[in-house]
């Protein structure tokens, strides 16, 4: 069924925290992305001054980090749907702490490849359990308001950590970074592994032949499910329309608006702002709304109409706004439609939803990367952002029909 408004108050983010495995799990993603971002920011940094690799050698980091995500979640998510979700995720961050220290070792960019191609192999496991594991964690009258403080965090985290990252690595040096992101890991499995989690039922069959039919059976499931299958489309679009458009915009700062890394800088820290602050708004709204599905159309909406508009105006002031704007459009998508697939997954198939739908999303944000740099040169950077609007708009109008024929 749909998820209804309540009556009840929304929950409040010190009252989310003050749930002791939560605020744990919590915790521990902090440092962990935090250490996430010093490594990210050191690689980059690496390849573009000391390996003066090219801008297509650069792009293949994130590709070789999403092609696990892509290739090897689907099959991972079966597995964390028969193992213990707090043994998976524990395992996950202590074997990323010690593939981390590869990059120290990593002295040509198809060794840092094959590092982050590793480790996103583990976070294959680790993001499905996680799924797995919130609502062993919250009550399901708190997971909206649980999943708004996971992404103000993690955009907190995205605003801060360039400018700690940038000093740090000018400071101590690339290797630094590295052996934090490895100590952010053994952190988050530490206290990932004084958690209470209530064990699931074991499952009826752990033969191997077994593995393809509950891949096959997570998919028929997504496939059936009306809003399930709504809101993983709706994500999967909207990140390919994102990513073609976030891949595009320092091109577009350098080309259309004269601008500099100042203004680039800006407009990604604006969407950050405007994530954070929508993240307080949306357990609000979602209370007062019949289906929170619908905040999810309206979030596709938004992010259309405002790339539309930096598109249109080819101002630095609409820009910042504008990415405030879609900021705010990617809480609405985001927060809602994490928490309907924790609610409304079965149980005993929260890891395979989970790891297709990361699955898919990873694949469209590829494909993005792999080909906006060829639809800007053919059809013009302008023109490929009101496509990635005209995409956003067309979702979200369709997902809107769709959700009242469904009452």
């Amino acid at each position: 069924m749909p998820a209804k408004a309540s009556a009840r108050p929304p929950v409040s983010m010190r009252q989310v925290l003050a749930i002791p495995g939560f605020r744990k799990l919590w915790l521990a993603q902090l440092v962990s992305m935090f250490g996430d971002f010093l490594a990210l920011y050191a690689v980059l940094s690496a390849m573009s001054f000391k390996m003066h690799a090219s801008a297509r050698g650069i792009t293949l980091v994130s590709v070789f980090f999403l092609l696990p995500l892509a290739l090897v979640g689907p099959v991972a998510g079966v597995f964390v749907d028969r193992w213990d979700a707090k043994r998976t995720l524990v395992a996950s961050d202590f074997s990323r702490a010690v593939l981390t220290l590869g990059l120290v070792l990593a002295g040509a960019p198809w060794q840092i490849y094959a590092v982050f191609f590793a480790i996103s192999s583990f976070s294959s496991f680790f993001a499905p359990a996680q799924s797995v594991a919130m609502p062993q964690i919250v009550p399901m009258a708190q997971l909206m308001s649980a999943n708004a403080v996971t992404q103000q965090t993690i955009q907190l985290v995205r605003i801060v950590s360039p400018a700690v990252a940038g000093a740090l690595a000018g400071w101590a040096g690339a290797s630094a970074c590295y052996y934090l992101d490895s100590a952010s890991f053994l952190f988050s499995g530490l206290m990932i592994a004084s958690i209470a989690i209530p064990a699931r039922a074991a499952h009826p069959d752990k033969k191997l032949e077994s593995v393809l039919g509950d891949l096959f059976s997570g998919t028929r499931f997504i496939l059936t499910h009306t809003v399930i299958s709504f809101v993983i489309l709706s994500i999967a679009a909207g990140t390919f329309a994102i990513s073609a458009f976030g891949s595009l915009t320092a091109v577009y700062v350098r080309d259309v608006l004269h601008g500099g890394s100042y203004l680039f800088g800006g407009m990604g820290s604006m969407i950050g702002g405007g994530m954070l602050a929508a993240g307080f708004a949306v357990p609000h709204l979602a209370r007062r709304v019949k289906n929170s599905a619908y905040l999810i159309s309206v979030g596709i909406l938004l992010c259309g109409v405002f790339i539309a508009l930096i598109a249109r105006a080819g101002s630095p002031i609409v820009a910042l706004a504008g990415c405030a704007g879609i900021g705010i459009g990617a809480s609405l998508l985001i927060i809602p439609a994490m928490t309907l697939m924790q609610g409304q997954v079965p149980a005993e198939m929260r890891g395979r939803v989970s790891s297709s739908s990361l699955s898919l999303i990873a694949l469209t944000q590829g494909i993005a990367l792999l080909f906006a740099g060829d639809f800007a040169s053919r059809f013009g950077i302008i023109e490929v952002f009101y496509g990635s609007a005209a995409m956003l708009v067309l979702i979200a109008v369709a997902g809107t029909l769709r959700l009242r024929r469904l009452g």
